[in-house]
């Protein structure tokens, strides 16, 4: 791996103010999003009310992604990231209140979950698209994206490590305080960096109209079509495997929140160290012959994982399936954001966030459904067999022979084009 090529997008200072933002509040959410599992499996006992939590959370973004793609291409973005970070920062603050003053039904945590996905559903593309604003050279681009998705991960990390750690000791209610208090850094560091001038559209269509416009784009363009289909798909069936963690942690493993905290700690190092070799990679061209891989190498993990009894070995193919299953967000979005052009492409990572965060927690509704009537470990052997079926349907798609750089041509027409239009 070629580290070189991976952080050599800090050099830009916008850049670094805003991955340091970013971090530090994401620490904070994952604190937050492991401690409400974490509450609502213990009061429950229930894998269901699991999914149910997720849902909650990330369904938004099924329904609302593609209006944030819209809002993204229309609007200032950085005004779009202050006002999403001011909601969420509001409902940390509300949770923390309520859970603090013995408001702890399961009907609140979940409306408050909603709150959050509703923001996240016009945060997520406008964040995802802003990555172009703040990295000048086209050559970076690659490797600024998969950073982008390695600061998820890399909290991911983090996060759910020191939420377990919190939980045992001092209690959620500290969990949901320092997401809130996390919230006070982004704003600063928003605040700090120097955004391109925005230049408003000189004529704003009707919303559907971008819709469809956007809509049409995408199955035109056999690349992200393609990609969002692999994503929605890999989405559904198979990234879902999380939701059954905790049923692992606290059933089979017999531990508390600190195990779940390792558990999840480990999947997000896999995961991070995926996306710290995707961002290592200087040829976009290579992408999917990775993925494919990374592909194999998750639904093997799964299979396997489905049969250990012990805790260390589990650990360690959370740490496989981490890297497998991480690959595939980061890949999939530098993909399609080097492929879209400018105008397209807010709407383009709102279908993305759709195809990816959208199913999630579809799938994880019905796995915790499943789970009630087959044990969580034939789930997860289920999922591990639906990946390696999934990764065969694409395997054209994925090892198709392509002219050497290829992407990296298509890369610097489209930014020879945002020149153009942002001059």
């Amino acid at each position: 791996m070629n580290f070189a090529n991976a952080f050599r997008v800090f050099k830009s200072r916008d850049y670094r103010l805003f991955f340091t933002g970013q971090l530090i509040s994401r620490i904070g959410m994952w604190m937050q999003r492991t401690a409400v599992i974490w509450v609502i499996y213990t009061m429950t006992n229930s894998v269901l009310m699991v999914g149910v939590a997720t849902f909650a959370e990330q369904f938004p973004s099924f329904l609302l992604s593609p209006a944030g793609g819209i809002t993204a291409d229309r609007y200032n973005r950085y005004k779009i990231l202050m006002a999403t970070q001011i909601i969420s920062a509001l409902q940390a603050v509300l949770l923390t209140v309520c859970y603090v003053y013995g408001y702890h039904s399961v009907s609140i945590l979940l409306l408050l979950s909603l709150m959050l996905g509703i923001a996240n559903a016009y945060d997520i593309p406008a964040r995802q698209a802003m990555v172009n604003d703040l990295v000048k050279s086209n050559e970076d681009l690659p490797a600024a994206i998969a950073m982008n998705s390695s600061l998820n991960n890399l909290t991911r990390l983090a996060g759910p490590a020191l939420a377990g750690i919190v939980i045992a000791n001092y209690g959620a209610a500290i969990c949901f305080g320092t997401n809130a208090i996390s919230f006070i850094a982004v704003i600063i560091c928003l605040n700090m960096i120097h955004f391109p001038a925005y230049k408003a559209p000189l004529k704003r269509k009707q919303p559907w109209t971008d819709f469809k416009e956007g809509f049409d784009y995408m199955k035109k363009q056999p690349e992200i079509s393609k990609t969002l289909l692999l994503c929605s798909l890999v989405s559904f069936f198979v990234i879902t495997y999380n939701t059954l963690q905790p049923y692992f942690a606290k059933s089979v493993f017999h531990g508390d929140a600190a195990t779940y905290g390792y558990i999840t700690a480990a999947t997000g190092l896999g995961a991070f160290t995926s996306t710290l070799f995707i961002a290592s990679q200087k040829k976009v061209s290579n992408l999917k012959i990775i993925l494919f891989f990374n592909l194999l190498l998750l639904g093997a993990g799964l299979i396997a994982m489905s049969f250990v009894k012990i805790l260390p070995v589990y650990i360690i193919f959370c740490f496989i399936c981490g890297f497998g299953t991480m690959s595939i967000m980061p890949i999939c979005n530098t993909i399609i954001q080097t492929v879209s052009v400018v105008e397209m492409r807010g709407r383009v990572i709102g279908f993305f966030a759709m195809a990816t965060l959208g199913t999630l927690p579809l799938g994880s509704l019905i796995i915790g459904w499943i789970s009630k009537y087959i044990s969580a470990q034939h789930c997860q052997l289920a999922q591990g067999i639906l990946c390696l079926i999934i990764v065969m349907f694409f395997y054209k798609f994925l090892k198709g022979e392509k002219k050497p750089d290829s992407c990296e041509g298509d890369l610097e027409i489209q930014h020879k084009k945002d020149i153009i239009l942002n001059p």
